[in-house]
């Protein structure tokens, strides 16, 4: 090759970035009040540095969901509760509403706009006599054939600061996630050990992903957005014991944890 064309491959220029789409896993922070003063007051008692649990968050991310609100209810101002929430070592990254006319608040004060979560129903069954001219037989239909669904394996304890995203998959992890280290999973997760720290199944929005753990003592467990923190003592025939976390199928944005009965 000639100089000339070394000396062009070596100065041809370097992209500096790439952009990707991806996709992480955050709190959302469920604002089921108007009154936005009483709002911050109650976080800061919780988990304000003079609160009861100051280092309960690190700098997690939080969506602000004022989508129960009444479409009457006007535009607020939320930029104090920004202030509050990231006192509460938290960091706000979007704002999900039911209307759009709050687009513009969230574009003042440097938000993502997150879209409302579609709702959660059962299937409608209808009766078999309603439906005319039903045929009395019907070709069998061919179902594709099911793939093996991807799951991550960690096989060493999380320690304190530690984040593990499963995404697209299912996580197992076969060691102690301690205090303060933090599990995210699109699926399932599984943890054949104590749980002390943080677990959120289903963080892309699956409903139907659950909690598994051989001792269940979170400190925060979530599935699909719905959560519940260690301030809500779990019951006794529960914690530190072998249990399952779900929600309900009613669309009550429920948890329901129960006892793992294993056999051996």
């Amino acid at each position: 090759m000639p100089f000339s064309s070394l000396s062009a491959a070596a100065d041809a220029p370097i992209r500096s970035f790439e952009i990707k789409s991806t996709r992480l896993a955050a709190l959302a922070l469920v604002v089921k009040t108007s009154n936005l003063e009483q709002l911050c007051q109650d976080l800061l008692a919780q988990y304000g540095q003079t609160g009861e649990n100051p280092e309960f968050f690190d700098q997690d991310a939080v969506v602000i969901d004022v989508s129960q609100w009444l479409p009457e209810v006007p535009v607020e101002d939320l930029s104090a509760l920004l202030v509050v929430l990231k006192a509460c070592r938290l960091k706000p990254v979007a704002l999900r509403a039911a209307n759009r006319h709050w687009l513009d608040m969230a574009q003042s004060l440097g938000l993502g706009w997150a879209e409302p979560e579609p709702a959660r129903s059962s299937p409608e069954q209808v009766p078999a006599a309603s439906v005319p001219n039903a045929p009395a037989k019907t070709a069998p239909i061919k179902m594709p054939r099911p793939t093996a669904t991807p799951t991550m394996v960690i096989d060493k304890p999380l320690r304190s600061g530690q984040k593990v995203y499963a995404r697209g998959c299912d996580l197992v992890v076969l060691a102690m996630v301690n205090q303060g280290a933090e599990v995210v999973a699109d699926g399932n997760i599984h943890v054949y050990a104590p749980l002390r720290g943080k677990a959120m199944a289903g963080a892309s929005g699956n409903v139907n992903a659950r909690i598994f753990s051989l001792s269940l003592e979170p400190e925060l467990i979530s599935i699909a957005g719905v959560y519940r923190t260690s301030e809500n003592p779990l019951p006794a025939n529960v914690h530190g014991k072998p249990a399952q976390v779900q929600l309900s199928n009613d669309g009550q944005d429920k948890l329901l944890i129960n006892a793992l009965t294993i056999s051996y």
